[in-house]
């Protein structure tokens, strides 16, 4: 990046002539980039180079990379390696995802470019974060899943913008953030604008976000939780948002002049926003199209709604190419991860419904209660509420009696706000009687992270017999062994929240569990650690249930590695097919 009159740019090399970890920086002019020239050698890998150009004409930039407690930077190549590997802690949140947590976190660096015709590094970097610390210490960008977007700098140059999490409250039990600014040439400490994200109080998965106008403490916050906005307008008067709305990702254009209570107009169509960037004339560039996904589109896509609880829930289904209405396909019943979380209209290699469609299924991916996206009292309605059971033998008696379907009826009674079990109940229920080309009597049920949990649940329960076989990725076995995860911020204390912990455990109903079910669990992921896909495998071995299970011992929470995926995608779609007798 730098002036965009001369084009001259910073470039960020992999690695330095040294081979050691450390990386070089570059300058020079984009049209003529065999020419650019060697700045500095900095001895640390680094990332999120973020540079521009001041009135002075000097070049002020960011980088962020791993540092020690006393601010250096931190580089494996020159660490000394212990004798033993012995991890010691005093406090909770020892690892997180799929590492283990030590003295050395993400830290952003400052660092200027002297002007002239040849530029050079003035003085060395500065660490802005060092000496950041309460309960905790700062972080920035926040692990995992933070990246450059976490920081940035004004335009003159002059002042820096980061993200971390709260230092003053426990990073096991919150999710709220706070936003700092510093000068960037670090003649004065860093201040907290604000408290970012709005939740102070635990058990929350995803608290509510705030855009803010730092300087003037104005509140431009918006109900469908914004997921993205730091895009900023060229006159700097707006922002582009990004966020979740109603099983899309949509692009908002909020006035930095505006309330509380604004409502922005959507500016972009169907789908999720993977990238945007504002031009410097105020267009919008978004991602471009890759040729090799051309035969992509909305076909075969649509959603529908249903009664769930006390309010209408969303699903999308998804058809297989070729689909012949005149035709049945059985069913594939998706239920999503989070548990605040979603299904939204995009795809990806990981639980990509058209793969799953073209297996020869009619795919259902449910969004009920705890979905983002429906403004914060639905996401809400999930907690200390994660599974949630209704008599449906009474139901169907009732059912006897009244003109009115099972999940209308169900709605009826419960008159409450919608519990999760009942609104995957209403799902199938509707699929059921309004779809005459799916064959729920030969479909099947998947769910990952709080899908799997649920759908452990539903092993135990009424609907568990609904399908030919069962999938959990990376579920929750035992709703008491959720105290081996990282972060506890979803259930509440054991002590003080123990009858949901029992109401809700899939293990209360072992002796139900009979649908043949797939397990998958991966020995990386700290998030549900792998001895609860262990236990669930044992206890349908044992009990005689037709089940297979599946590990990585390199991957996550997730499935990332091409070659695993296609493992993944193998076994599962070989062992599945075999119920509804689909063969390939």
């Amino acid at each position: 990046m730098g002036d965009p009159n001369n084009t001259s740019i910073l470039q960020i090399n992999g690695t330095n002539e040294e081979d050691n970890g450390g990386i070089s920086l570059y300058a020079g002019d984009a049209t003529a980039i065999d020419e650019a020239y060697l700045v500095a050698w900095l001895p640390a890998p680094s990332y999120g180079l973020k540079a521009v150009v001041t009135p002075s004409g000097n070049v002020n930039f960011l980088l962020n990379c791993l540092a020690w407690p006393n601010g250096t930077a931190y580089n494996e190549a020159f660490a000394e390696e212990p004798l033993s590997r012995a991890k010691i802690y005093d406090s909770i949140y020892v690892r997180h995802w799929d590492t283990w947590l030590t003295e050395r976190k993400y830290a952003v660096f400052a660092g200027t470019l002297a002007g002239g015709n040849r530029h050079s590094l003035r003085g060395s970097l500065r660490n802005l974060i060092t000496n950041i610390t309460n309960v905790t210490r700062a972080q920035s960008p926040v692990q995992p899943f933070g990246g450059s977007g976490d920081c940035d700098i004004s335009p003159d140059g002059s002042s820096v913008i980061f993200l971390t999490k709260n230092i003053d409250l426990p990073l096991a039990n919150y999710t709220s953030a706070q936003i700092w600014l510093v000068p960037h040439n670090g003649s004065r400490a860093a201040v907290p604008v604000n408290a970012f994200s709005g939740s102070s109080t635990p058990r929350n998965a995803r608290d509510e976000w705030h855009l803010l106008r730092v300087g003037q403490e104005r509140d431009l916050r918006r109900e469908r939780n914004p997921s993205n906005f730091n895009i900023t307008a060229p006159d700097g008067l707006s922002l582009f948002v990004a966020g979740p709305d109603l099983g899309n990702e949509r692009l908002f254009q909020v006035p930095l002049t505006a309330s509380a209570t604004f409502q922005p107009t959507n500016i972009a169509n169907a789908g999720v926003v993977a990238a945007s960037y504002v031009l410097p004339n105020g267009n919008l560039l978004s991602n471009e199209v890759d040729p090799e996904l051309a035969g992509l589109g909305p076909r075969g896509v649509s959603e529908f709604y249903t009664a769930g609880g006390n309010t209408q829930v969303q699903s999308w289904i998804i058809y297989p190419t070729g689909f012949n209405a005149s035709r049945t396909y059985p069913l594939v019943f998706v239920v999503h991860g989070g548990p605040q979380g979603g299904h939204y209209n995009s795809w990806s290699t990981r639980w990509n419904f058209r793969v799953w469609a073209d297996q020869g299924y009619v795919v259902v991916a449910l969004n009920p209660t705890g979905i983002t996206g429906w403004g914060m009292t639905f996401q809400a309605a999930i907690q200390d509420n994660w599974g949630s059971y209704v008599n449906f033998a009474i139901l169907r008696i009732a059912a006897l009696f009244s003109p009115r379907p099972v999940f209308v009826i169900k709605a009826i009674m419960t008159n409450v706000c919608s519990q999760p079990y009942e609104d995957l109940f209403a799902f199938w229920e509707y699929v059921n009687s309004t779809f005459d080309h799916i064959d729920t009597e030969t479909g099947i049920e998947a769910g990952a992270s709080y899908g799997g949990y649920m759908t452990n649940f539903i092993q135990g329960h009424d609907l568990g017999r609904r399908f030919k076989a069962l999938v959990t990725h990376d579920g929750m076995t035992n709703a008491q062994g959720s105290y081996s995860t990282e972060e506890l911020l979803f259930n509440g204390t054991l002590w003080a929240n123990r009858v949901n912990y029992d109401e809700f455990n899939p293990l209360n109903c072992i002796s139900e569990w009979a649908t043949p079910h797939f397990v998958v669990h991966n020995e990386l992921d700290y998030r549900l650690p792998i001895s609860e896909g262990l236990m669930h495998f044992n206890i349908l071995q044992l009990r005689g249930v037709p089940s297979r299970f599946l590990s990585f011992p390199d991957e996550n929470h997730w499935v990332l590695n091409r070659e695993n995926s296609l493992v993944w995608h193998r076994e599962i779609f070989a062992w599945i097919n075999h119920y509804p007798g689909i063969s390939k």
